[in-house]
């Protein structure tokens, strides 16, 4: 089972995910670790995830002692986990992060935590069991040459020397570790002349001269034109051979993009996400959102003409074009953020993401209960209850938009460009209700700090008189 990246995970797995992240901020780690042992179980492969949660279970136990002695939590069902790694590696993952919660370095945990792993085929997991041990106990050279061993296993010599330097380090008369340093050094050569392979001649390695600078161009992230036209003509080779290929479809997108060519871009990421049926959330993204730049290109563009040319007879023609393009972009952008929403319901951040957009066409109705959902999310809570606060003030609602506006500033205690804005609108809500004391003593608190903010300057001083 190979492990998948962060961008790979499934959208139902995304919002505990980004909660994860925020309680790790927040230094909320037993919710932290909560969440991560909710996506984990429902993706064990998620190696990033498996490194936070063992990240949280550590800042967690920090300075705590185990009372059960070293093989505690594993201990007392070693058994039972050993037969279910046989029966169900994939289940025994979960059980065992169970016993990590409270002890992350537990050797004979870990130790568990390998075996599953391996069984599971995911050697990448394995790995990382080995390495928490050592992490818990630097001077632990039985696993470290164990570690050493899987890296040789799993084609990562180069890794292995590392392992087997530390080893001689703590232990300098360690023969093995002399030796497994000597034979993971030359395999580490031979994989990176290209000699691993039996069969390998030096001819085989000038014929494949130029394969290597096509590859050595397609991973550089600076590319001229000239550059991007030869792995043009290389990926649409490649995709005359097999047109259902997505990765090879995903990077002729790319390339386009890199050139500036939006159209031939978005023509070559629809196709991709046709041919994964819409199934790849990143594709249907990247789609829309350039899509959108389209849009801004093109506004940006009557705008320039516009200025330079406000006087001349067809300007009220192309002024009329520049609000019908934006009317169709904002259409585009509500129509898009409608869609995500629909395919990931339980998605928080793509609800905040909607309630936004709806503010800003003036749809409170809306966008209330978007932001109402939205406001679960810890990343985007603090500015989810802002524009709340801004929908409730614009539906004439003065008594909600205060409450939520006061909580809000309650929750900040620092005076950053979240709470002046906030501060601000609670401000203008006090003067929609007539009190205008309060009022005054919110734009005074953002005059302390800053001057320039809107109007607040002009606002406080003239609430001095003359």
């Amino acid at each position: 089972m190979p492990v998948i990246t962060e961008k790979e995970l499934p959208e139902a797995q995304r919002a505990p995910w980004l909660k994860a992240m925020s309680a790790m901020e927040l230094r909320n780690y037993g919710y932290a670790i909560q969440l991560l042992q909710g996506v984990l179980k429902a993706c064990p492969n998620f190696l990033v995830g498996r490194q936070l949660v063992r990240k949280a279970a550590v800042a967690k136990s920090a300075g705590k002692k185990s009372l059960l002695g070293g093989l505690s939590g594993a201990s007392f069902n070693s058994i039972k986990v050993q037969s279910l790694i046989k029966k169900d590696p994939v289940a025994a993952l979960d059980t065992i992060e169970k016993t990590l919660e409270n002890e992350p370095h537990n050797p004979a945990a870990n130790q568990l935590l390998k075996d599953a792993a391996l069984a599971a085929s995911m050697p990448e997991v394995a790995e990382f069991a080995l390495e928490t041990i050592i992490a818990g106990n630097p001077k632990d050279t039985k696993t470290m040459h164990e570690l050493a061993k899987l890296l040789m296993t799993t084609g990562q010599p180069h890794k292995a020397v590392d392992i087997y330097n530390k080893i001689i380090q703590v232990t300098p008369n360690d023969l093995a570790a002399v030796k497994g340093g000597k034979d993971a050094s030359a395999a580490a050569s031979m994989q990176r002349g290209g000699w691993e392979k039996e069969e390998t001649t030096y001819r085989d390695l000038i014929r494949n001269k130029d394969e290597a600078v096509a590859l050595e161009q397609q991973n550089r992230v600076v590319r001229s034109d000239e550059m991007i036209d030869n792995l043009l003509a290389d990926l649409h080779a490649r995709v005359e051979q097999d047109p259902s290929n997505v990765d090879v479809s995903r990077r002729i997108a790319e390339m386009y993009e890199q050139k500036d060519d939006l159209e031939s871009a978005v023509n070559w990421y629809n196709y991709a996400v046709e041919l994964t049926a819409g199934s790849d959330s990143s594709l249907v993204r990247k789609l829309s959102d350039l899509r959108i730049k389209q849009y801004d290109v093109s506004i940006a563009g009557y705008e320039e003409y516009l200025a330079a040319n406000g006087g001349t007879p067809e300007a009220a023609e192309y002024a009329a074009q520049l609000e019908d393009i934006k009317r169709q972009r904002a259409s585009l952008l509500l129509e898009e953020a409608q869609k995500r929403v629909e395919r990931n319901p339980t998605d928080l951040m793509l609800r905040f993401e909607l309630g936004e957009i709806l503010v800003a066409t003036g749809n409170y109705k809306d966008a209330i209960q978007e932001l109402q959902r939205a406001q679960q999310n810890p990343s985007v809570r603090l500015r989810a209850m802002s524009l709340l606060g801004e929908c409730y003030m614009g539906r004439g609602m003065f008594d909600l938009a205060s409450k939520i506006l006061e909580k809000a500033k309650s929750e900040l205690y620092q005076m950053d460009a979240t709470k002046k804005e906030i501060t601000y609108k609670l401000g203008l809500v006090y003067e929609k209700m007539g009190q205008a004391d309060k009022c005054i003593e919110c734009m005074k608190e953002i005059y302390e700090v800053d001057y320039s903010f809107r109007d607040v300057a002009e606002r406080v001083e003239g609430s001095y008189g003359s």
